[in-house]
């Protein structure tokens, strides 16, 4: 029997594996192949959004740019999963599949707290770009080398700068995987407002913090060499991994 921690409105089960994630992304993958357009629906708007975020930098000669906005890209990929927690929830549940009902789940329950889920998310990107910005603008001034320019990164202020930015990215990254991992899921799943959601995700990263580190690692590495190949390497990787965070949500949250 599965030991698990109570957290209103929920348990939370505290003895996740290494078999789990496997268990999951497995799943995940079924899901996909099963249902490969919406997959590749919700994947092609992100990858969309990652190319125009790449030629308005190139455009303006801000190449430098790219980097802080491509470690914080994978911040807003919850949100972009909200649709794919939709289709694996009809297809455990026997539901039929519709784009009006798979579309429909990006608005929740009709009482906007995926809305607002969705708006943390977006002021954290920001954020996180204002806070690049700003570590990016020290350094450069410290290089005297312009933002059009590549060089930095092998002058001795751009390594530096590389490992700041690094920790804090990753400090940041941590924090909000912790409070969304879950919480989206479960908006899509039961009728909970978003701090309750957010409550039971950190919850759930308490109780079993080494295998979902574990997790959020695998996570970002896959989405940031999905990047590397002009983002298309998304098409497959955010969808598998959006239908695989389902799986271990309902394996976690009960």
């Amino acid at each position: 029997m599965a030991e698990q921690d109570q957290v209103a409105p929920a348990t939370v089960a505290n003895d996740l594996t290494f078999k789990d994630l496997g268990a999951a992304l497995a799943a995940g993958l079924r899901d996909f192949r099963a249902h490969p357009a919406f997959g590749l629906f919700f994947a092609a708007i992100y990858v969309g959004a990652g190319l125009f975020l790449y030629f308005a930098l190139f455009t303006r000669g801000e190449v430098v740019w790219l980097v802080p906005a491509a470690a914080g890209f994978p911040l807003l990929a919850p949100f972009a999963a909200v649709g794919l927690y939709e289709v694996s929830r009809r297809r455990e549940a026997g539901l039929p599949m519709s784009w009006r009902a798979i579309l429909g789940a990006l608005r929740g329950r009709g009482d906007e707290q995926i809305i607002s889920m969705g708006v943390i998310v977006f002021v954290a990107f920001g954020f996180w770009l204002m806070l690049a910005h700003a570590i990016f603008a020290i350094f450069l001034a410290e290089s005297g080398i312009g933002s059009e320019s590549l060089e930095l990164f092998r002058t001795e202020a751009g390594i530096m700068m590389m490992l700041v930015g690094g920790v804090v990215g990753a400090l940041m990254a941590l924090a909000f995987f912790s409070i969304t991992v879950f919480s989206l899921p479960m908006l899509v799943d039961r009728n909970v407002d978003f701090l309750t959601a957010i409550i039971v995700s950190l919850a759930a990263m308490r109780s079993n913090k080494f295998v979902l580190l574990t997790w959020a690692v695998l996570i970002a590495v896959s989405l940031f060499a999905a990047i590397i190949p002009a983002f298309l390497g998304l098409l497959v990787v955010l969808p598998v991994f959006g239908h695989a965070t389902w799986h271990l949500y309902r394996r976690t949250v009960r």
